[in-house]
């Protein structure tokens, strides 16, 4: 889907979908006892879908993971404490709205969301804590839920199992294409599905990285063990990129298994080996979301892998790792295809974390550049400079101190990321 620019005279532009996108929207694998639909509410944009539904069934259960920003939207407000009532257990239905954040909005935040909340739950048919909140846009303007009160019956009546890209289209900001995956595990032998649609360009960082995203499965898991998984795919993946280094106010991952169509026992033990399959197909589709998450990263050409081995621990390799890609100087030399791996340098020194002068060593591609604290002799910078020219970039470096080692994900920072955040509000 295009990007759509709102101005603050609210005209429309188009922007070109990012050159990082899939070629197309995949074929999901519908879940077993999960409705969804979209509508155009008008919230913010024109003319475009902004405003999604997902209805699941009344033995559904749920977890999340919430920005740590110390000025959280009403909707991360709305469903932290529903999980916390609810224990996570017979959610019924997802709302979320794009073009406005419903955040730093004070009383009338928690008005907008608490009106959503309650409409939802008269159409669906649940107390108004079954029901998850997410809302994407503009921080400090008061949301009007008129729209989305009046829109949910709507939705409500053309429901389907197959709406996929609808859903994934309605919760799009400054996103240039929808972003979805899907894997197929086994539990005790017996099949079961995943699906998730995630959105995120830019406002990007980790700390629950800046993004929506909404994991679906007809696994049949007790709350404990959804929350468990999720906590843990998110450290390993959007928790691991960053666009823009900067975390909103809004970032909300959000799982449902519904139980339905399957015939394996509620899995009540998060380390039950019967989970081995389904937490890798788990992490699979969150990684995958991430990726796309950094592929859309705005006015991104190049999507760049960073990878730090021997740091002190995997903690201190994570953050070192961060330092490379989070550095504006690192991120515009690889914009530029310039293959300046003094950047990289100065960005492990200042992460703050162990590491050996004399033994660091540094990758970019296939090629070693740098060797025990210095250039590699005989150098050679044509092989660096043909792998800077494609947009699937990878840095790794060595610091010499023990056997941490973390990857992290990110894009290069080009013209075009000052064009969408200096020229309009989104």
């Amino acid at each position: 889907m295009n990007l759509k620019i709102i101005k603050d005279s609210c005209s429309m532009t188009a922007s070109p979908k990012s050159p990082l996108a899939p070629k197309s929207f995949p074929n999901l694998l519908p879940i077993a006892g999960l409705e969804m639909g979209a509508i155009a509410a008008g919230l913010r944009y024109q003319g475009r879908l902004d405003l999604m539904l997902a209805v699941m069934h009344r033995d559904t259960v749920a977890a999340g993971v919430f920005t740590k920003s110390r000025c959280p939207s009403a909707p991360v407000d709305w469903c932290r404490a529903s999980l916390k009532d609810t224990g996570g257990k017979y959610v019924r239905a997802l709302v979320v709205n794009a073009g406005n954040a419903n955040a730093f909005t004070g009383s009338a935040g928690l008005h907008a969301a608490r009106a959503t909340a309650e409409a939802t739950a008269a159409v669906v048919g649940c107390e108004p804590e079954q029901i998850m909140l997410a809302s994407t846009g503009v921080i400090g303007e008061p949301l009007n839920a008129a729209p989305i009160v009046d829109g949910i019956a709507q939705i409500n009546a053309a429901l389907s199992g197959a709406k996929w890209q609808d859903g994934a289209d309605a919760i799009l900001t400054t996103d240039t294409f929808a972003k979805s995956a899907c894997e197929m595990a086994e539990i005790d032998g017996e099949p079961v599905a995943i699906s998730g649609i995630a959105k995120g360009s830019g406002m990007i960082a980790p700390d629950m990285a800046t993004m929506l995203a909404f994991i679906f499965t007809n696994a049949n898991l007790s709350p404990n063990v959804l929350q468990s998984l999720l906590q843990e795919a998110t450290e390993l993946t959007f928790n691991c990129i960053t666009v823009d280094s900067d975390t909103s106010t809004s970032d909300t991952v959000l799982a449902f298994a519904t139980g339905q169509n399957v015939r394996h026992p509620q899995i009540t033990d998060p380390n039950d080996p019967r989970l081995d399959d389904f937490r890798a197909k788990f992490i699979t589709v969150n990684r995958n979301l991430a990726h796309q998450v950094v592929r859309d990263g705005e006015g991104a050409s190049k999507f760049v892998s960073v990878t730090i081995e021997g740091a002190e621990n995997d903690l201190a390799a994570k953050k070192i790792a961060l330092s490379v890609a989070n550095s504006p100087l690192v991120k515009t030399a690889i914009a530029g295809e310039d293959a300046n791996w003094g950047r990289i340098i100065m960005a492990i020194g200042k992460a703050g974390e162990l590491a050996e002068r004399d033994l660091i060593s540094i990758w970019i591609g296939e090629t070693l550049i740098a060797v025990d604290g210095a250039a590699c002799p005989n150098y050679d910078e044509m092989p660096v400079q043909g792998h800077m020219r494609g947009n699937e970039i990878d840095i790794r470096a060595y610091v010499g101190i023990a056997k941490g080692r973390a990857t992290v994900w990110t894009c290069d920072l080009t013209h075009g990321y000052i064009s969408i955040n200096g020229d309009y509000r989104s």
